[in-house]
C-alpha cells in the first residue's frame, strides 16, 4: 500500500486522472453497458475523491450531517470542496424546495459533471468551478487558497461542510478558510469538517509503529506524508488547530477520533470536528 501510494503521488495531477480513468475503464465500460450504474452515479474512473462505494460513502456523510451538523430539510448548505457529488446526490432526496445547496471545487471535471447531472433536475443546487493550486489536484493556475475570498453573503449557510479538504490544505490555507467559514455561516450554524489530528498519543504511538498511516516529516503545528507531494495528507496538531479556531472566532463543538488513529468509536476514516461561532 504504502508503494503504491507513493507510485501515485510520484504522477503529475493530470496524469493521475488519467491512470484512475484507464484502471476502471473496463468495469466502467461493463456498467454502462448492462445498465448498474444510474444516471446519478459517475463512472468510477471519474471519481477522484475517497475510496469505496461512492453511494455509500455518500449516504454515511448525509448521516453524519443531519446527525452532527443537524441540518434540516429546508436548511442552506455549503459542500466545500464538494468533488464529484458524493454528499450532494444524496442530498438530492433530502432538501426540499426551501432548501439550498452551493458547493464549489477546484477540480473542472467534477463541477461539469454535477451541473449536467444534478443542477439540471435541482435547481436550487449550484456548482462553482473556483481554479486554485493544489499539489494533489490541480497546478493549472498560482493562485492560492490562503487568498479566496468566498463567494458567497455574510451569514448565509446554516451548515458548512469539508470531508477530507483541509487533510489536503497547507496551514496557511486552512487559516484563511476557517476564517471565511466564520463569514458565511450563521451565527447558529454547525461546520462538519474532517482533519488528520495529531495528539503527543498519537505521535508516539506512529513512532511504535501501532498506527500505520503516518505522518513522518514534522514542522511548526503539522506533519506531513509526503514530503515532495505537500498537499497528499496532511495532519494538524490539535492544539494548533484549536489555536486556528480561536483566531477566526471559532471553536471545536466536539471531536471524534477517526478510525486511522484507532479511535474507540470512529464516525469516519479521518477524524470529525464539530465548529461552531462564537
Amino acid at each position: 500500500m504504502k508503494i503504491a501510494r507513493k507510485l501515485y503521488y510520484a504522477f503529475s495531477p493530470s496524469l493521475r486522472f488519467v491512470v484512475r480513468r484507464l484502471f476502471y475503464l473496463p468495469i466502467d465500460f461493463y456498467e454502462g453497458l448492462t445498465g448498474k450504474r444510474d444516471k446519478m452515479t459517475p463512472m468510477r474512473g471519474m471519481i477522484f475523491i475517497g475510496s469505496g462505494d461512492f453511494k455509500k460513502q455518500g449516504d454515511h456523510l448525509l448521516d453524519l450531517v443531519i446527525k452532527y451538523a443537524d441540518l434540516k430539510p429546508s436548511g442552506k448548505i455549503l459542500d466545500v470542496g464538494c468533488g464529484i457529488g458524493r454528499l450532494a446526490v444524496p442530498l438530492t432526496r433530502y432538501l426540499n424546495a426551501d432548501g439550498q445547496y452551493d458547493g464549489f471545487d477546484i477540480v473542472k471535471k467534477g463541477i461539469d459533471w454535477c451541473k449536467k447531472k444534478i443542477t439540471v433536475s435541482f435547481p436550487n443546487f449550484h456548482f462553482l468551478y473556483i481554479d486554485l493550486k493544489n499539489d494533489l489536484y490541480n497546478l493549472s493556475t498560482d493562485d492560492k487558497a490562503k487568498d479566496f475570498k468566498f463567494p458567497y453573503p455574510q451569514k448565509t449557510f446554516d451548515c458548512v461542510v469539508l470531508t477530507s479538504v483541509f487533510t489536503h490544505m497547507m496551514p496557511d490555507d486552512v487559516d484563511n478558510y476557517l476564517g471565511q467559514i466564520s463569514k458565511v455561516m450563521k451565527q447558529d450554524g454547525k461546520c462538519l469538517a474532517t482533519f488528520f489530528l495529531l495528539t503527543p498519543e498519537i505521535k508516539q504511538q506512529m513512532k511504535e509503529d501501532v498506527i500505520e498511516f503516518k505522518f513522518l516529516h514534522s514542522f511548526d503545528g503539522y506533519s506531513l506524508m509526503d514530503k515532495k507531494v505537500k498537499e497528499a495528507n496532511i495532519a494538524f496538531d490539535e492544539s494548533y488547530l484549536n489555536s486556528l479556531l480561536e483566531k477566526n472566532g471559532l471553536y471545536a463543538e466536539s471531536i471524534h477520533q477517526g478510525s486511522w488513529s484507532h479511535g474507540a468509536s470512529p464516525l469516519d476514516f479521518q477524524d470529525v470536528v464539530i465548529i461552531r461561532k462564537k
